[in-house]
């Protein structure tokens, strides 16, 4: 039997894994006499670990309990903390102590999504060539991961109209899409849409011509 004692608030670009002993207790019954009233077994405490998110990065959270807020903010910081107490001494969890308590759920965990940028020829939706090596390594990449979820994102630099820009945004993005269907890509889990000029991934003045920012990216989750 598991259960929560305290609570724990996540910030951004956090994980956190509350993992949660085991609780046995006994009923005992007297025949003949009038129910007595349940009697609720004592609950465990909680132990909560901060783990880093998929690319590395550690965040923190805030552990709250018997009226005191407690900030772990470092890779394995764990602390323990009961029902309407407040959190204890925090401390570095080992990793193998980690694996061992939760190593079953860290495995179960998908992969962390995988993101390419593929870069086009200025005015059109032709792949750049280094980009159409490129291609390879996405449709390997999407094989391996064998993804639910794959965005195509096209962009263009701010040379043009909104419009004008929109619509090229649009032909790249659907230039990788059909690229991606022909080498065996499910269509239906394509998720095909442009932003134009209006995201560049180098900012820039309008009217500027900037061979980063004439792209798609590809996310594979």
């Amino acid at each position: 039997m598991t259960r929560a004692g305290g609570s724990a608030e996540m910030l951004p670009r956090a994980r956190s894994f509350r993992l949660l002993a085991a609780c046995l207790f006994a009923i005992t019954v007297v025949p003949g006499c009038a129910s007595a009233p349940p009697t609720l077994p004592s609950r465990t405490p909680d132990t909560i670990v901060l783990l880093p998110d998929a690319s590395g990065k550690t965040g923190a959270i805030v552990v709250s309990g018997g009226g005191k807020d407690l900030v772990l903010s470092e890779t394995r910081q764990a602390v323990v903390v009961g029902e309407n107490s407040a959190p204890g001494a925090p401390f570095i969890m080992q990793d193998n102590e980690v694996a061992s308590i939760a190593g079953a759920a860290l495995n179960a965990l998908p992969p962390p999504p995988k993101q390419f940028i593929l870069h086009f020829e200025h005015g059109t939706a032709t792949l750049t060539g280094p980009s159409r090596g490129l291609m390879l390594q996405v449709v390997r990449t999407i094989k391996a991961m064998a993804p639910v979820d794959i965005s195509v994102v096209g962009h263009t630099d701010t040379v043009g109209d909104r419009q004008y820009n929109y619509k090229l945004s649009r032909k790249r993005a659907q230039t990788v899409a059909d690229l991606l269907v022909a080498a065996g890509v499910e269509e239906s889990i394509l998720e095909i849409t442009s932003h134009g000029k209006d995201n560049p991934l180098i900012p820039t003045g309008d009217q500027v011509s900037e061979p980063r920012n004439r792209r798609v990216e590809v996310t594979i989750r």
